[in-house]
């Protein structure tokens, strides 16, 4: 169960909704923008790779452009970062960085039916690569609501553990990220639902989620008069 203690940025709930969220980008770009993923890079270069193999030169830019996206995003969240941190709010800095992503989510639901399929992925690309350089601690332990794979393995981990060595902090961790994994697929899921309906649009899905996180940093700020 949280407590107090726990700082309101590093919360099962936040966690939860910047995992859907990431799973909402990946989703997008994946079914509406050529088949390659916003955040999910290692997923990029391994498509980059068995295209190169195959001879498949035409398709080459279409993995390259997010995967340089997300570096220079990745960039950008950081000078942010170097600019806002001399205030020492550490709640500031992370709503600047929602409010970078949602600057890139709604350009996208403007600009998405008109423009080319890479140029869009590399904006959302630039999104995840933002909110996975920002948002890296779950209850004071590592984390990232992008890549599962880890996720995983601390899952399984924490289970061995738990059930093993009979260690109850092990078994939270456990389901804690078990709740961050179940909420990308959600979030995933989610996405794959409301492209059907909404088609472009669906993107402020996320928006929407990350929006929620910036209103509870902002209220939260309010009630401590910071």
């Amino acid at each position: 169960m949280e407590t107090k203690t726990v700082p309101i940025n590093e919360r099962l709930v936040i966690g939860s909704l910047l995992a859907a969220a990431a799973g909402g980008f990946d989703a997008f770009t994946y079914l509406l923008h050529g088949g390659v993923f916003a955040g999910l890079q290692t997923g990029n270069l391994i498509l980059l790779g068995a295209h190169l193999g195959q001879g498949q030169f035409n398709l080459v830019w279409r993995f390259v452009v997010p995967i340089l996206a997300f570096v220079v995003g990745t960039m950008i969240a950081r000078l942010i970062q170097h600019q806002v941190k001399r205030y020492k709010r550490p709640l500031l800095q992370q709503q600047m960085i929602l409010v970078w992503e949602l600057v890139l989510i709604i350009t996208v639901a403007i600009l998405s039916p008109s423009l080319p399929d890479i140029p869009v992925s590399a904006l959302i690309s630039m999104a995840a690569a933002a909110q996975l350089q920002e948002f890296r601690k779950l209850k004071g332990g590592p984390f990232t609501s992008l890549m599962m794979t880890g996720n995983l393995r601390t899952v399984a981990e924490g289970l061995y553990d738990g059930i093993f060595h009979h260690s109850q902090p092990a078994l939270q961790k456990a389901a804690d990220i078990a709740t961050i994994i179940v909420s990308f697929v959600i979030g995933a899921g989610a996405m794959g639902f409301t492209v059907l309906h909404l088609g472009h649009f669906a993107i402020l899905l996320p928006g929407v989620l990350l929006a929620i996180i910036w209103t509870i940093f902002w209220r939260n700020s309010k009630m401590l008069g910071d």
